[in-house]
């Protein structure tokens, strides 16, 4: 495994972040497979991202019983991290375990408390979506999160990372949320390409609203992003090109190249993500012509 600490101890206690990839057994390499059956306890992270739940068992079958644990457990770790003082827990995340902060900041607080970290990486959806679908690795721009509304309220944020990278020519990958309540607790509902569909809705009429309601600033950056920002939420939802990719890096793998305005007629797949194409260049545009 690859070691972030090179304790002795770690062979009898300790923490392993161990990356499954994206969805299937077949998807987990040897090394993390084999870490997470050495393991004396393993925990699965179950509120960032999913596996389905015949692949958990399949999985059990193959490396032992695993306990879910969801945000407070991860976030607030002090009983995994008092469990791993005396005995080699597996942190069980689904695709590669410091994809997210939450857990480069476990890994930090286990080096904190003296406690051996080490981390077995996984296939990860932000690698495997850009080479799959045929678009340049070297032109997407920041990703981002499309999240629930919540009380008829939400936030515009990922629409403004998908129009700053859009006016500078760039792709963006955008993930979709999994947890109406944000409490990441559980009853968790992946969401639906419909929903994604509603979100932009609802964001592109509060980013309407707020362009109309304050003056635009004087620096040229905020100029260029205001106007940016007025073309793109004046825009039909028929004009903006989205792919849809449904359950990557599994047998199941589905990719569509449609629009907004026709994406919410799409059933989708256990898992879903979009992008949302900048620029794009002639072998680009072929390639994206291969999922119509």
């Amino acid at each position: 495994m690859a070691a972030t600490d090179t304790n002795d101890d770690a062979a009898t206690h300790g923490l392993i972040l161990v990356g499954m990839g994206l969805g299937h057994v077949e998807g987990m390499t040897v090394e993390a497979l084999e870490a997470a059956r050495k393991a004396d306890h393993r925990r699965y992270e179950a509120y960032t991202a999913l596996w389905p739940e015949d692949e958990l068992k399949r999985l059990e079958e193959q490396i032992g019983p695993i306990q879910r644990v969801m945000r407070p457990e991860v976030e607030q770790p002090d009983a995994l991290l008092k469990l791993a003082q005396s005995s080699t827990v597996a942190l069980l995340v689904v695709g590669d375990p410091l994809q997210a902060t939450t857990h480069v900041d476990l890994q930090l607080q286990a080096q904190e408390a003296g406690i051996p970290c080490e981390v077995v990486h996984g296939l990860s959806i932000t690698t495997v979506v850009t080479g799959a679908v045929g678009l340049s690795n070297y032109k997407f721009g920041r990703q981002t999160t499309l999240t629930y509304p919540y009380g008829g309220w939400v936030a515009t944020s990922p629409l403004e990372t998908i129009i700053s990278n859009d006016s500078q020519g760039m792709h963006t990958l955008a993930l979709l949320d999994l947890d109406p309540t944000g409490m990441g607790t559980g009853n968790q509902r992946p969401m639906t390409p419909a929903d994604a569909v509603e979100a932009m809705r609802m964001m592109m009429a509060k980013m309407l609203d707020q362009l109309d309601e304050r003056p635009g600033g004087d620096a040229p950056h905020s100029t260029h992003l205001r106007e940016a920002s007025e073309q793109y939420v004046n825009r039909s939802l028929g004009d903006i090109v989205v792919v849809l990719c449904s359950d990557m890096g599994t047998p199941s793998q589905r990719i569509v190249t449609t629009n907004l305005a026709a994406l919410s007629n799409i059933e989708g797949g256990r898992l879903n993500c979009l992008v949302f194409p900048g620029r794009t260049g002639e072998v680009e545009d072929n390639a994206l012509l291969r999922w119509r």
